[in-house]
């Protein structure tokens, strides 16, 4: 398994999630709009901001976490019961802990 082309795909990916994340927090550290109305919808709009910063900083964890196995030498095997993680799996969600088999199960 080439684990320098995961690290690569998982690094870019932390980076860009990084430039979201802090994208999300200006957007959301901005002043409210005095108008009611306006007001509402930014409401609305914060929360949206907030659901997509908690996802972005949960695939953030899952992202160093996947980059800790590869460094340990643990990379592309299930952290449940060991086995190899098909390389599918690993194309679609390089981060993935589980096995397609032991996720079906979580």
């Amino acid at each position: 398994m080439d684990t320098d082309h995961y690290r690569r795909v998982l690094e870019a990916r932390r980076a860009e999630l990084d430039r979201r994340l802090q994208k999300i927090e200006q957007d959301l550290d901005q002043p409210g709009n005095p108008d009611d109305d306006d007001r509402a919808i930014e409401r609305n709009n914060d929360e949206v901001l907030e659901g997509l910063g908690e996802a972005g900083q949960k695939e953030l964890a899952a992202i160093e976490a996947a980059l800790g196995r590869i460094a340990a030498g643990t990379f592309g095997l299930c952290a449940r019961c060991g086995e190899p993680i098909a390389e599918e799996r690993l194309a679609a969600v390089p981060h993935a802990a589980l096995c397609s088999d032991c996720m079906a199960e979580a």
